[in-house]
């Protein structure tokens, strides 16, 4: 069975720091094109960092560029988000997805991912 399963969110003062992981089972996902997500209730899942397949390709959204880092440790089958100065916000839950088959132009679409973890709750406050 695949499983997907986000931890490290929690509260965090503004201009601090985070670290997401994602432990992948169930199957090796090096060859996967892995992702983080962010939502807010009500609206669409944005996709903040991937990494496309095996590959040392990237994306990230304008909004986090500079300040979110993604990689991953396939000999843990593992992805991480380091999220560096964070500002003050909505509560995001962030969801970590991965998908096998998916194309470059794809990546930042939710719907094109077979796999998603249960999500952890990052807030920003003082």
């Amino acid at each position: 069975q695949v499983r997907l399963v986000e931890s490290g969110g929690g509260l965090v003062q503004p201009g601090g720091s985070l670290r997401l992981s994602c432990a992948a089972s169930g199957r090796t996902f090096s060859r996967d094109t892995m992702a983080w997500f962010r939502q807010v209730p009500g609206k669409e899942r944005e996709c903040v960092a991937a990494k496309f397949r095996g590959s040392s390709s990237t994306h990230y959204a304008d909004s986090v560029k500079g300040r979110f880092t993604i990689s991953r440790d396939n000999s843990k089958n593992t992805v991480y988000l380091q999220m560096d100065s964070l500002q003050p916000a909505v509560s995001y839950v962030y969801y970590c997805a991965a998908d096998s088959s998916l194309i470059w132009s794809s990546l930042r679409h939710p719907q094109q991912y077979d796999y998603w973890g249960q999500g952890t709750q990052v807030t920003v406050s003082s």
